[in-house]
């Protein structure tokens, strides 16, 4: 079984900034995800192509199973609001998307209050920081059957503020302390891993840099285990796309020796 987790960053690249689908599908496919969790989607907006983002990589990876969870509906500029659930089916929006090959058997969806006030922002070309009101998060969880039998997993993708991300983190392990085990909780928490797992109480799969994407020099991504599962390998990966590193983690059964059974990491 093969869990992922990419902030796509609207499947923008930093080489061309350009959103290209048929690049942002080849790298989809290219992760080989069984389950892929992705942050910052966009559907039907202008600056991806007014494309259903969620729905190219579903089709990219061939997962019948995938849920598009706004943090925020409409369009920049226009009805740009907080999303509440209650929007019409195909309706524009940005948040993040969770996406599996493997059969679901429900969804939950956990919503995250933005910072209570403005707070400061460097801009490109700004000499000061500019006041800006953080946008409202959002995590998805599934019940998936995998190989390995039922196993939750979750995406989420929090504030880069510090002192409120925390917060948001534990709503969510909060809101998801009854869900079946093993839970994974993959996504961009905008934290480094030991804080992670001190909120959490969950354990890191995998330990890369995934930020900046071209020189790395933190890991704000991570995929988090709470409970058992057989041995898992995991490593980061530069995709032609965005910001950030794609985190893969292989969970592979323990084989007898002189077995050939197993999974390869991608190259």
């Amino acid at each position: 079984m093969r869990l992922a987790s990419f902030n796509i960053l609207h499947a923008r690249s930093q080489q061309d900034d350009r959103v290209d689908l048929d690049r942002f599908a080849d790298a989809i496919a290219s992760l080989d995800a069984d389950v892929l969790a992705l942050q910052e989607v966009d559907r039907y907006q202008s600056r991806s192509s007014e494309a259903d983002l969620t729905a190219v990589a579903a089709e990219a990876m061939g997962a019948p199973e995938h849920r598009f969870v706004a943090a925020l509906s409409g369009v920049p500029g226009a009805t740009w609001m907080a999303a509440d659930g209650n929007e019409q089916p195909d309706s524009a929006g940005y948040g993040i998307a969770l996406l599996s090959r493997y059969p679901v058997r429900a969804w939950n969806t956990v919503r995250l209050a933005p910072v209570p006030i403005k707070v400061p922002m460097w801009f490109t070309g700004s000499r000061r920081p500019e006041l800006v009101r953080d946008e409202p998060r959002v995590a998805v969880a599934a019940t998936v059957q995998t190989p390995y039998g039922v196993v939750t997993v979750a995406d989420v993708h929090l504030t880069f503020v510090d002192w409120w991300n925390g917060r948001q983190l534990a709503r969510v392990r909060d809101a998801l302390s009854t869900a079946d085990r093993p839970l994974v909780l993959m996504g961009d928490l905008n934290m480094e891993p030991a804080r992670a797992a001190r909120i959490t109480g969950m354990r890191p799969l995998v330990s890369a840099l995934t930020f900046p994407a071209h020189a790395p020099r933190t890991q704000l991504d991570h995929v988090l285990l709470d409970g058992d599962l057989p041995p898992a390998t995991g490593h980061a990966l530069e995709l032609p796309l965005s910001d950030h590193r794609a985190l893969v983690v292989d969970v592979q059964p323990t084989v007898s020796p002189g077995s050939s059974a197993g999974r390869p990491a991608p190259g």
